[in-house]
């Protein structure tokens, strides 16, 4: 699945993780929206979330996975399983054109439909059109600045919207 017009990167460092999205919709051709929500802090803040693809999909498994927190007693490994389980499984769940990055200081997942749960080994997530591009540039300043992860997650959304037509500088961070 090919997730489009948006930028998510998520960057843990030091005992904390930020995440940072831009503010672009597009349609077709045409930029709709520039200040877009595409991160939230769920799970009563305990969680950092941020979505790709349709908005009403990805606020729909966003609240998919709030309940999988509820459910599993805020155990963000469990609940990223169950929630990917359950959308490979269900067929209306299998239909939502999204992409999902969730994660907490100890953990970060990037959940997709065909049931994937992907743990990354180097503390760096990006999903969207702009995802390649500020995953390399987050990753390049891990490793080679004191930068902490908010600051590398807002910059590496920042170099992705100067590359990626589908991104904009509009960008949302958040950290726990």
């Amino acid at each position: 699945m090919r997730i489009r017009s948006t930028t998510i990167c998520a960057v843990r460092r030091d005992g904390k993780i930020a995440m940072a999205g831009d503010g672009q919709v597009t349609v077709d051709k045409t930029v709709m929206k520039h200040g877009a929500r595409k991160v939230r802090a769920i799970a009563d803040g305990k969680v950092l979330a941020g979505f790709a693809g349709s908005a009403a999909d990805g606020i729909t498994l966003l609240e998919k996975f709030e309940g999988k927190m509820s459910a599993y007693k805020d155990n963000v490994v469990r609940a990223a399983v169950e929630l990917a389980k359950d959308w490979r499984q269900d067929r209306a769940l299998r239909r939502l054109e999204a992409l999902l990055i969730v994660g907490t200081p100890e953990h970060l997942f990037v959940l997709s439909g065909t049931g994937d749960v992907i743990e990354p080994d180097e503390g760096v997530a990006a999903i969207g059109s702009g995802g390649p591009y500020a995953q390399a540039a987050a990753m390049a300043l891990l490793g080679h600045s004191s930068l902490d992860a908010a600051a590398i997650a807002q910059e590496a959304l920042r170099i992705a919207g100067r590359i990626d037509i589908y991104t904009n500088d509009n960008v949302e961070v958040l950290s726990l």
